[in-house]
């Protein structure tokens, strides 16, 4: 008899980084509407009309203890996803700018990756983190955001095979254009908007619910053997 893949992440615990932003919140709820339970850290509370069964716990990733006081409050996960982050631009130049980008996109992936690998380890879980197109490309207005997205793709292979020991995947989703705030002065800006725009197959920017299903599948047991890839998102942008 044929083994079904099995898609479901029902009962799963989920951990969701930057959880009150669009990718973030899209995520937690596709994985609310999947039967998970979620749990969403942000700096700030999200805005009004968040769905009341996922819980909140403000949090600064760039502060270790912290995630680690975080950890001691959490008994069980399944899956962690570092949604958080932040870009500055042309202000990335500044080595103080520099750091702090980088601190919240990549080494902040690394504090959360050893505060819950206990719970992960005993859940035979996963963790997921976001890339950008900017692994990619360079990024001139925004040095900082692109080398840290760069490294989380090697981090991701990194940690993958490190924690392959203890029954915890690695991934990472290289998300496409996405219609975000943080993408908002680049969709503002004709120029800009222009390029893109004529480079997508679809000729469209997405939207962050686009990206949610690709979340859903890697946290699954469907997705068994896939470790150490970042898989890009992006609506055929790196294809044309």
């Amino acid at each position: 008899m044929a083994i079904v893949p099995d898609f479901s992440v029902a009962g799963k615990v989920v951990l969701i980084t930057g959880g009150a932003g669009g990718i973030g919140g899209a995520f937690a709820q596709a994985f609310l509407n999947h039967g998970a339970s979620v749990i969403i850290t942000d700096v700030a509370a999200p805005k009004d009309g968040t769905d009341p069964r996922i819980r909140y716990e403000q949090l600064d990733v760039r502060d270790g203890a912290a995630i680690d006081a975080l950890a001691s409050r959490i008994e069980r996960l399944d899956v962690v996803i570092h949604c958080a982050g932040r870009i500055a631009r042309w202000d990335e130049y500044k080595v103080d700018v520099f750091e702090e980008i980088v601190d919240i996109h990549l080494v902040a992936s690394l504090r959360l990756a050893n505060a819950f690998r206990p719970h992960l380890k005993t859940a035979k879980g996963c963790i997921i983190n976001i890339a950008s197109m900017y692994s990619y490309f360079g990024a001139p207005h925004a040095p900082a955001y692109s080398a840290a997205k760069t490294g989380i793709v090697s981090l991701t292979r990194s940690l993958a095979i490190a924690f392959a020991q203890d029954g915890i995947r690695v991934n990472a989703i290289a998300p496409g254009w996405i219609k975000t705030e943080i993408s908002r002065r680049g969709r503002e800006n004709p120029e800009f908007n222009s390029k893109v725009v004529a480079r997508l197959p679809g000729g469209e920017w997405a939207e962050p619910e686009d990206l949610a299903g690709t979340a859903v599948f890697l946290a699954s047991a469907a997705s068994n053997l896939i470790n150490g890839v970042t898989i890009p998102v992006d609506g055929g942008y790196t294809a044309s």
